[in-house]
């Protein structure tokens, strides 16, 4: 049915002081800062080390909301239950928003019902483990682990939910030596790593921050390999697993970003798009995150970022498809 151009120009009219108002009255109460984590773990660190600077941006009070589970996936379908106004951002990453579809059967949502707002962190992945694990670099570690498995005790690893990014790297680990390997799935990181230094399981591929090598310096844990194609600052004296001829090739990171609900108003998304952008761009900010061993890019158009997400979508389907992982 076609629309009188009078009717379609009320309609244009309407659309138009819509998004005006919603310019001018975002945000019109506080903020949550929605963390698909446990309070103490890398996640946790990054909402609060921002949320007073992006509430000053806002003019609003900027919440942090800790709701860990389904790898990140409880957190997820809340925002996608709140109202698509803005009032709800959640932070998020590959692991919650593309993998957790795609390894549990219970989450129903997709990639594409989120908007990337901005990126705020490139993380490098460290293999945590036990303080006293016999392996000091990737070769030491892939025969432990090929003798654990031959008594019949495989090694174990944690991560932050089934069909995490973490859990895929387990996975992919065994497949790549073809070792068997047990998964020990957890809410989020901080209670891994508290059963990490507990020795009820024997390692963890993950972010880490400044905590994470405290405990490693403090010797309550041990760091066996990075997963940077690179050495890391925070962990120089710590061979990559690329530098091992059992696991070369073995490069992988992470990165947090804001996401919305698709169907959040444009003038809501560029006004948080705007605020994001200059949290980034704050000092204060940055050296904080750069201080927990975090790479804070330059903030990045709503087009880049959209792009790497969808980029990142396809690149992390084509894994699982590989892998032949299927959701359970």
């Amino acid at each position: 049915m076609k629309f009188p151009s009078k009717a379609a120009a009320c309609v244009l009219g309407s659309l138009l002081v819509c998004g005006a108002a919603w310019s001018q009255t975002f945000p019109s109460k506080p903020v949550t800062l929605m963390v698909p984590y446990p309070a103490g773990g890398v996640s946790d660190v990054i909402a609060r080390t921002l949320n007073t600077v992006l509430a000053k941006h806002l003019g609003q009070p900027v919440l942090v909301e800790n709701l860990g589970g389904a790898s990140g996936g409880i957190a997820a379908q809340k925002v996608l239950a709140s109202p698509a106004d803005g009032h709800v951002i959640f932070q998020g990453s590959p692991n919650e928003l593309i993998l957790a579809p795609l390894s549990n059967a219970a989450i129903k949502y997709k990639p594409e019902d989120f908007r990337i707002v901005q990126m705020i962190t490139v993380n490098p992945l460290v293999m945590l483990a036990r303080k006293d694990l016999p392996a000091n670099n990737g070769d030491e570690l892939v025969a432990y682990a090929k003798k654990s498995a031959a008594e019949g005790k495989p090694l174990t690893y944690a991560s932050v939910g089934p069909g995490s990014l973490y859990h895929l790297l387990g996975e992919h680990m065994s497949k790549v030596t073809g070792i068997p390997m047990t998964h020990v799935a957890y809410k989020g990181g901080a209670p891994a790593v508290q059963d990490l230094m507990g020795g009820q399981v024997d390692i963890f591929m993950t972010p880490y921050g400044k905590g994470q090598v405290q405990l490693v310096e403090d010797g309550k844990l041990k760091a066996t390999a990075v997963l940077s194609a690179e050495r890391q600052e925070h962990f120089k004296r710590v061979a990559t697993l690329n530098e091992s001829s059992a696991l070369k090739g073995f490069v992988f990171d992470t990165w947090a970003g804001y996401f919305v609900r698709k169907d959040t108003p444009e003038p809501v998304v560029q006004a948080l798009h705007k605020a994001l952008s200059e949290v980034a761009n704050d000092p204060t900010v940055r050296s904080a995150l750069e201080a927990q061993a975090m790479t804070v890019p330059r903030p990045q158009s709503l087009a880049t970022v959209g792009k790497l997400y969808a980029d990142n979508t396809a690149k992390y389907q084509a894994m699982t498809k590989a892998m032949n992982l299927q959701p359970q």
